[in-house]
């Protein structure tokens, strides 16, 4: 292909040995490189090569294309005596020098020459790189010397890295002869180390930047860890040591240094190579632009290029990611596997000594260098698959590194971890390690070498599952480990500050091996279908007795791993309020002890989701459920004594009204019905009425007061003006244009007929709402929207929208209508995917069916938004009629509908009558 148009290219660009004007050039050199990479791309796409293929074949048409524009420029910058000669060699660095280019990948060329180039030269390589950018390239590009390569490289890791990999491509090859003679003796003086060094840092570098974890559900394909710069580096560090030029070439006893790979390996390296470099052109393609990031919107795009569908439970997407994700630890396994052979037949095996340590020696472990290994020549992880669980413990125990060689074999080994089910010893070890100091750092080990995965067939199945959301930051194991991680942070008093509760109760457990046992697995059934809870303790009290663990805590355990979720639910979900919510939930529990393992675990379970879930608003909502439902497990709430609750609420407040007559006493207590009473504590009650007998004296009819609450994370805003129809609807249409994000809302009519509410609002990070100038607008949009002066439904659409990458997540909508979790109230459970003002909507659709809501308790979950609310009808019970709850389902199902969804409804954003 390439090799019969060069000719034609070269024929047109110097008929007769004479150039044509640049003008024209650069029109024919633009359609060759359209033509080009336009047949890559086709032959790409028809699946006929793949990405690596298509790589080389990019690199090797631009190679073609290179000699053409060299000939070119020759003939257009003409020596004094007429010669076409250049005095320099033109040579491919960087990834065009391993001669493998993606669609849209930059080219980095180094122009070699002898000395200060002269007029001519400078003007030919200065002319050549204009018709390149012309051409839309991205060039990078550097005129050195032999030496000053060698300089330079000196310098600069990254310079020494391009070299690693320069090709030459035309011009004068006696300087790249020179320049490679220079190369060599540099790598022979200085050797390995410092290159490997330099190497190391980069990456440690890189992966903080880009993700230190192969299990990003939005990864860097390039970058993360895991990804192509990861094999590159095993290459540069290949080619840098031995001068090999493919991976294939260290496999034997007659390659350099003996045989580093096996064919395995070599094949895994192999697959590895291609399937990201797939991936990687999928994702050029698709944006356009040399995108690296795997985000939300391109997953479901790329999966579907990639022939992956839905199977069972599984989306196609997640199906890619899954693939993805094995593919990421496969190459961080096979770093750990190259990385340190190459740096022992560089530098040297390791000097090994059984001696200065009577355990290591009965455990069957050695040192090397100062770190273990297994005790050559007769113990190995082969025939002795336990030792692999012996180092690790043996690491712990003694703070000492495990040897590069040693976790080389643990990964060549690990497959050999299901001869250990069931084995009383390995169960101990990994249950040690499980409850000792650094778990996550070594079960993190373990799961990366494969061995997890081999000794609990179960926790094969989450390996490298994500969740197609934006909620969960990590894949199902990561998260896993993540959540052990924490639980070892909260029980070492690292996050004392962060979860005091939590941290108070650790050290109260009585089943300390069960709540981590329990947090090993609360998610080992995720990807089965149905829900994971359910069968997730039915795998516990399968695995449990494998790991030794007994029949009483396997039972808690089970317990545990069924009902991690209830109390984030409850607390996030329902009315804590509401006496009904804590004496379900203390029937559920039963148990003191088992109170506080749920919350600890949830405390751990939530952490692990991501850095942007937990907040100290949560935090409060999850102690208050914790007390509450301590208190009726120590028998000190019953629903008889809710009169008895009211009054005692009524003369704390009273007390604390000093400045009040009797008389303005008396009426404030007449204000409230009973729910309001329960709902805030005395100074609460106390604030409410200061605000009240202002608002009435100065006869105010719109009163908004706002308070920062920096311990809990929320700004609470309070509101106090005439209920009518729609009130909740537009107050929270206009705290949406103010950037506030409500996370939960009280709403009290009093008797006079005045409305009191209080919403808690964060800004849309889930920080505090707290500016001064924001919080002054805040109260100037509720006034105007509430006045009929905002245009909500204009003023919503301006709000910023999110991000596009997260458009691809589909929400599907869900109302529940729960009947029975309230002895008053309905419950409305909405699920849907979040938007600017789809509270506004939701609400504005419950107060056009009649209802009234008493309190809305918000949540959100990346873009999922799960909304409950407490509602009666204007005689106010209960919504039980299947007549009424009909049309409501319908009213909310359209609400939660996104305007540019197919069937969405003509009015994005329904505008509450405004009061008269």
């Amino acid at each position: 292909m390439a090799e019969t148009a060069e000719p034609c290219l070269q024929d047109q660009l110097l008929p007769g040995g004479a150039p044509i004007a640049r003008d024209l050039a650069l029109g024919l050199l633009r359609r060759e490189l359209g033509r080009m990479q336009g047949q890559v791309q086709r032959a790409f796409e028809a699946r006929e090569i793949h990405g690596l293929a298509a790589a080389r074949r990019l690199g090797h048409h631009m190679d073609a294309m290179m000699l053409v524009i060299q000939d070119y420029a020759a003939a257009m910058v003409p020596s004094a005596s007429g010669l076409r000669s250049v005095d320099y060699a033109l040579l491919a660095t960087g990834g065009y020098g391993r001669g493998v280019l993606a669609p849209h990948s930059d080219i980095d060329l180094l122009f070699l020459t002898e000395r200060e180039p002269g007029p001519r030269t400078r003007r030919m390589i200065e002319f050549m790189l204009y018709l390149l950018w012309d051409l839309g390239l991205k060039v990078g590009h550097a005129t050195r010397s032999p030496k000053e390569c060698i300089t330079e490289g000196l310098r600069d890791a990254t310079i020494l890295t391009a070299l690693v990999d320069a090709r030459f491509l035309a011009g004068d090859d006696r300087l790249f002869a020179e320049f490679q003679v220079e190369f060599a003796k540099l790598r022979e003086e200085g050797g390995l180390a410092p290159f490997l060094a330099a190497k190391r840092a980069e990456r440690a570098t890189r992966h903080a930047r880009y993700g230190e974890s192969p299990f990003l559900v939005e990864p860097h394909v390039k970058e993360g860890r895991g990804g192509l710069r990861d094999l590159q580096t095993l290459y540069w560090l290949a080619r840098y040591a031995f001068g090999v030029s493919r991976m294939p070439e260290l496999v034997g006893p007659d390659s350099p240094g003996g045989g580093l790979l096996t064919e395995g390996e070599a094949r895994a390296v192999k697959r590895a190579w291609d399937f990201l470099w797939t991936l990687r052109f999928h994702l050029h393609y698709v944006t356009g632009r040399a995108e690296e990031r795997l985000t939300f919107d391109l997953q479901p795009v790329v999966a579907a290029r990639m022939g992956y569908t839905r199977h069972g439970s599984q989306d196609g997407a997640e199906r890619l990611m899954k693939h993805l994700f094995l593919t990421a630890r496969e190459v961080v396994r096979l770093s750990r596997v190259l990385e340190p052979a190459i740096e022992r037949a560089a530098l040297g095996p390791p000097a090994t000594r059984r001696g200065g340590d009577e355990g290591l020696a009965e455990l069957g472990l050695a040192f090397a260098d100062g770190k273990l290994v297994a005790a050559p020549p007769d113990r190995d992880f082969g025939r002795e698959p336990i030792l692999m669980l012996r180092i690790v413990k043996a690491a712990r125990d003694r703070c000492l590194d495990i040897h590069p060689l040693a976790i080389r074999a643990l990964i060549r080994h690990s497959r050999r971890a299901d001869r250990l089910r069931g084995d009383p010893e390995a169960s101990a070890i990994l249950i040690d390690l499980l409850m000792g100091k650094d778990a996550a750092k070594w079960l993190r080990l373990l799961n990366e070498a494969g061995f997890l995965g081999r000794f609990l067939p179960e926790w094969a199945r989450i390996v490298g599952l994500m969740q197609f959301d934006t909620y969960h930051v990590f894949t199902v194991d990561e998260h896993t480990i993540e959540a052990i991680g924490i639980l070892k942070q909260v029980e070492q008093g690292e996050l004392h500050e962060i979860a005091p509760v939590a941290t108070e109760l650790m050290g109260q457990l009585q089943s300390r091996r069960a709540l981590f046992v329990a947090t090993l697995l609360h998610d080992i059934a995720k990807g089965r279908g149905g829900d994971h809870s359910e069968i997730g303790a039915r795998l516990a009290q399968e695995i449990c007795p494998r790991l030794g663990v007994s029949a009483e805590e396997t039972e808690t355990v089970s317990w545990l791993v069924l009902h991690h979720l209830l109390v984030s639910q409850t607390a996030f979900k329902r009315d804590i309020e509401d006496p009904k919510t804590i004496l379900d939930i203390a029937d559920q529990v039963q148990s003191p002890e088992r109170l506080r393992l749920l919350l600890v675990l949830t405390v751990a379970d939530m952490r692990a989701v991501g850095p942007r879930v937990w907040n100290a608003w949560k935090a409060t909502l999850l102690r208050e459920v914790y007390w509450r439902v301590s208190e009726v497990l120590a028998g000190g709430m019953t629903v008889p004594e809710r009169d008895v609750r009211v009054a005692r609420a009524k003369e704390a407040a009273a007390a604390m009204l000093p400045g009040f007559s009797k008389a303005e006493t008396e009426m404030f207590m007449g204000l409230g019905y009973p729910g309001y009473w329960l709902s805030f504590d005395a100074e609460t009650h106390a604030r409410h009425a200061a605000i009240i007998r202002e608002a009435e004296a100065e006869q105010a009819p719109l009163t908004v007061r706002t308070r920062v609450l920096a311990d809990r994370g929320v700004t609470e805003v309070t509101i106090y003006c005439s209920d009518h129809p729609g009130l909740f609807s537009r107050i929270s249409g206009a705290l949406a244009v103010a950037g506030a994000s409500i996370v939960d809302a009280r709403i009290h009519t009093l008797t006079n007929g005045m409305a009191l509410d209080t919403f808690w609002v964060q800004d849309s990070a889930g920080g505090l709402f707290d500016a001064p100038h924001r919080l002054a607008r805040l109260a100037v949009l509720i006034e105007q929207a509430l006045s009929g002066r905002l245009k909500l439904a204009a003023e919503i659409r301006k709000v910023r929208r999110e991000p596009a990458r997260l458009a691809a997540v589909t929400v599907p909508p869900r109302v529940v209508v729960d009947n029975f979790a309230s002895n008053t109230h309905t419950l409305i459970e909405v699920n849907g995917r979040d938007r600017p003002g789809l509270l506004h909507d939701v609400t504005a659709a419950i107060s056009e069916q009649g209802l009234q809501i008493a309190s809305a308790h918000i949540t959100t979950y990346g873009v999922r938004a799960v909304d409950v609310f407490y509602v009666k009808d204007v005689f106010g019970l209960k919504v039980e009629n299947e007549r009424k709850l009909g049309p409501l389902r319908a009213a909310l199902l359209e609400a939660l509908t996104p305007p540019d969804a197919p069937g969405g409804g003509p009015s994005p954003y329904r505008e509450a009558a405004a009061p008269s």
